[in-house]
């Protein structure tokens, strides 16, 4: 595909026009940050292995009826997606301390929530992304009730389900992050899931060990960063090792292709 007009560069994405009115090119970089781009690196191979994650999670949610702008996956690092007017508030899910909660209340990292907890931070790197409260975001106008609404029991649906779906990989969610973007039909607007789900933005824990397989590692340099992504990828059935070199990328289409080939009976 042609490269496309650069609309956004972010610390982990580039967006470019679509082929088509009302998309948008989203493109995965290895480039890593934290604590609001203070600590800069890179990932090798991360913007491969997110593309899928992010792909195979959206397309899983959509099977349960949550709406989301992803449309496609293009080639390794890049996906075809709705373009959304984003909703300038991260939703923030929380089932175990962990993070800035902990340092926060004092609670103990790895302490399980009475129930999850949802939290609203301001999309605004300049401000650190700061947690803001209900009231905030009404005085404010960053978003409707409505909105906060379908943002709210959009989020405990998904965290649900991934919940579960990790639960049966052996993988604890801890929290995890979601943004929101408009859909517009004339004057009404409809609330979509956005951006992208993946190791970046979830914390995720091996359940028997507490290992963590995600962005955790870059910040607290704790190394093997790549190894932790490839290995939610690979309990994920998202690798393959088959017939190519350990840790690459499962395309879906080439293997079910093979798969077909594999189980179709010879012809007498």
């Amino acid at each position: 595909m042609a490269r496309r007009r650069q609309i956004y560069e972010g610390k982990a994405k580039i967006l470019y026009e679509g082929p088509e009115p009302g998309t948008i090119i989203q493109y995965f970089k290895d480039d890593a940050t934290a604590f609001n781009a203070e600590k800069k690196g890179t990932i090798n191979g991360k913007g491969v292995i997110n593309n899928r994650i992010s792909e195979y999670v959206f397309t899983r949610l959509s099977h349960i009826g949550i709406p989301t702008h992803f449309i496609r996956r293009l080639n390794m690092r890049e996906q075809l997606v709705r373009q959304v007017e984003i909703i300038p508030l991260e939703v923030v899910v929380r089932n175990v301390a962990a993070g800035s909660l902990s340092k926060r209340l004092g609670i103990e990292e790895g302490e399980l929530l009475p129930h999850t907890l949802i939290e609203y931070c301001l999309k605004d790197d300049a401000l650190g992304d700061p947690k803001v409260s209900e009231e905030e975001i009404a005085c404010f106008n960053w978003c409707s009730h409505e909105e906060m609404q379908d943002m709210s029991s959009m989020a405990i649906r998904i965290n649900d389900f991934l919940c579960g779906m990790f639960a049966a990989i052996d993988i604890r969610l801890v929290d995890f992050k979601l943004e929101f973007g408009r859909i517009w039909d004339g004057d009404y607007s409809r609330t979509i899931l956005a951006d992208e789900i993946s190791p970046d933005g979830c914390r995720l824990w091996d359940i028997n060990t507490g290992e963590k397989l995600d962005k955790d590692r870059f910040r607290r340099d704790m190394g093997g960063e790549s190894e932790a992504y490839q290995e939610v990828a690979r309990r994920l059935g998202l690798l393959q090792n088959e017939d190519n070199g350990p840790g690459e990328v499962l395309d879906m289409g080439a293997h079910r292709s093979r798969l077909r080939n594999k189980i179709t009976p010879p012809k007498k």
